[in-house]
């Protein structure tokens, strides 16, 4: 049987796929997940490209980076 979804896989930890699948459902964007599979992600439009990599990047980042990068975002100038 195909995948539904054969075009883009992403490969991470299975704890943090089922995170990431579920959200990417929230955001209705097409994925599929099978036990011990990669997830596989209908990407069809840029702004999905950008939040599944930002849902990716928010599960598979440790905290402290995550802190220190937004604490970052804090500090930057403030467009007039």
């Amino acid at each position: 049987m195909q995948a539904p979804y054969p075009d883009t896989m992403i490969p991470i930890d299975c704890c943090d796929r089922w995170q990431v699948y579920f959200r990417l459902q929230e955001l209705d964007i097409p994925c599929h997940c099978q036990s011990h599979q990669p997830l596989q992600v209908k990407i069809t439009t840029p702004q999905a490209a950008l939040q599944v990599w930002t849902v990716v990047r928010r599960c598979s980042t440790p905290r402290p980076d995550l802190a220190q990068w937004l604490d970052g975002c804090w500090h930057l100038p403030a467009p007039l």
